[in-house]
């Protein structure tokens, strides 16, 4: 397993992977966009907006991480790669220069909500999910830095 940094070729498979972890790791959640609209969304936006890195497993990424100062936006491993510790790895590249960082999860992904808080992630707010897009229930979670 390598962690790179990603480059602009990345974003479609990294997008597909986003997609799957979606809807086999979040079920609950809405399918809200196209394939064809992730594709916009990580090649114009993500990837210009975050540094990101990925996990790989031989040439296939199985996992990610897009953060920006003050922010992890987005932390996901494939569902056949969890508990393999590419988690832990990843959101340690995205803390590696010490400053503190908040991100958004569900309150239903206990999982992820569990790996935050395990991590030094406290928890700021719960909110009833009115101001995301999928309209469901999320929580602000800050790590304080070091």
């Amino acid at each position: 397993m390598i962690l790179r940094r990603a480059i602009a070729a990345d974003a479609a498979p990294v997008a597909r992977l986003h997609r799957h972890v979606m809807r086999v790791s979040l079920p609950y959640l809405p399918e809200l966009h196209t394939a064809e609209e992730d594709l916009w969304f990580f090649s114009e936006r993500l990837f210009l907006e975050n540094e990101v890195w990925v996990a790989e497993a031989g040439d296939v990424i199985v996992g990610y991480v897009a953060f920006k100062p003050g922010w992890v936006s987005h932390l996901y491993v494939h569902p056949d790669h969890q508990g393999r510790s590419l988690g832990p790895q990843l959101l340690a590249k995205a803390l590696e220069d010490g400053t503190a960082r908040e991100l958004w999860t569900f309150q239903q992904n206990a999982r992820a909500r569990r790996f935050y808080e395990m991590r030094g992630f406290e928890l700021v707010r719960l909110t009833d999910g009115a101001d995301n897009e999928e309209k469901t229930p999320d929580a602000l979670y800050r790590w304080a830095g070091r």
